[in-house]
Formats: structure tokens, C-alpha cells, sequence
């Protein structure tokens, strides 16, 4: 990696990245959010779900993948965040486009360019080379699926390289249906903290990251539910 590249990612400035992330959003609306501390060892995420789920048998099947995919082990160089959110469309709108790994800039708009290079078949343990928008602290991302599961609609991957300081990053995402008609998405990581930096500073750089997607991923499904009921 040529060393103009690497003083660049020498430490990130979560204030200034961020508001370049924001920028390059095509316009999109991300505003900050109060951070939760971030867990120092394997626990349950503290997040907040529309009360409809919390009395209902939908609240246990949300808290039982709480249980199992957003419990994250947590090092001491290492933070843990969360976010959620809710879209007016249902999963049969919104799932089409999370699950596809091999096209996460078909709602994630720092993403330029995306190339699996372990085959066609997109299964458990596949790998693909992501490239960022120009103007972002990093390059490119190699990542692995590990989780892809249709059925719960869960999806998780790793990320095993690349030009960039995020290591030892693992983020899950999950899908929950609300009244039938709605979607909660919960997206929790887990990320080494880069030498010079804070844990406050990567959570709130990352954070800002994922709720963008979030997003841009509710306006995509939103709209694709408003374009069919006009045809």
C-alpha cells in the first residue's frame, strides 16, 4: 500500500469522516444519535423495538435472535453497537436486498463496486472485494459471508481484509415483520478500535456508516411498495 495511503488512514477524525460520509450520501439524511455504551464482554444489545413486539409472540421471537446473533464477544481493544430500523414496507420487499451479498451498493452508497471472488454460488463462506466511493478513509474491503439464513432472514459477514483500519469487523443484520406490513432492521458489529483512536470515536464512526444504510435501504423498499401499488 503506498505510504501517502497509509499517513492518510494513520488515525480517522470521526467528526470530519463522518460529515464526508454524510456528504457523498447522495443527499441522505443521517443525523447523529445518541451513542450506547459500548459492552466490554459477550451480552444482549440493549435495543429498542416497536412496543407491539415487546407483548406480543413476535417480542420473543425478536428477543431469541437478540439471544443468538447480537450477543457479541467483546475484547478489550474491541466496541459493540447497534441500530435499528423500522420500514414501511414488508420483509418480502426489504429481504431481497439485504440478502444479496454479491450487491451491497444496491443500498449501501459509500460502496462503488463489489466482485465475489470465490465463484458464482453465493453460500456460506464466500468472499467478495468491496470498493469504496473516492474521497472515503479507506480503499477496499475483502469480506466473507458467514451467516445467510433465508428462512429467519438473518445475514452476517466478516471482514478478512482490505485497505482500511476497521479489523477484526463482524456485523449481523436481522429482519423481524411488524403488524405484517412493517420491518424492524437491527444491525449490530463488532470492531477492533485502531490504535489512536477512542472507543467512542469508532462506534460513532461506524454508527454513522450503518445508519446510513439503514436508510438508504428503508427509502429503496419504501419506494418499491409506492412504484408497484401505482402499476
Amino acid at each position: 500500500m503506498p505510504s501517502s495511503f497509509s499517513l492518510q488512514l494513520e488515525r480517522f477524525n470521526p467528526t470530519t469522516d463522518a460529515t464526508t460520509y454524510l456528504a457523498i450520501a447522495n443527499g441522505a439524511n443521517c443525523p447523529r444519535q445518541p451513542q450506547t455504551p459500548p459492552p466490554t464482554a459477550a451480552r444482549r444489545l440493549v435495543i429498542p423495538f416497536p412496543p407491539s413486539l415487546s407483548s406480543s409472540n413476535g417480542g420473543t421471537l425478536v428477543l431469541d435472535t437478540l439471544s443468538l446473533h447480537h450477543a457479541h464477544m467483546v475484547g478489550p481493544n474491541q466496541c459493540c453497537s447497534v441500530a435499528t430500523q423500522t420500514i414501511s414496507a414488508p420483509i418480502s420487499a426489504v429481504w431481497p436486498v439485504v440478502r444479496r451479498f454479491e450487491n451491497p451498493q444496491g443500498y449501501k452508497n459509500f460502496v462503488k463496486s463489489c466482485h465475489v471472488i470465490t465463484g458464482e454460488n453465493i453460500t456460506v463462506g464466500a468472499v467478495r472485494e468491496v470498493r469504496v466511493v473516492s474521497g472515503l478513509p479507506a480503499e477496499s474491503s475483502t469480506e466473507r459471508l458467514e451467516i445467510l439464513d433465508d428462512e429467519r432472514h438473518v445475514i452476517s459477514f466478516s471482514v478478512v481484509g482490505g485497505d482500511h483500519r476497521l479489523r477484526n469487523y463482524r456485523s449481523v443484520t436481522t429482519l423481524h415483520s411488524v403488524d405484517g406490513d412493517r420491518t424492524l432492521v437491527i444491525e449490530s458489529y463488532v470492531v477492533d478500535v485502531p490504535q489512536g483512536n477512542t472507543k467512542e470515536e469508532t462506534c460513532f464512526f461506524v454508527d454513522t456508516i450503518v445508519r446510513c444504510n439503514l436508510q438508504s435501504l428503508g427509502q429503496i423498499a419504501e419506494n418499491t411498495i409506492r412504484n408497484n401499488s401505482e402499476q
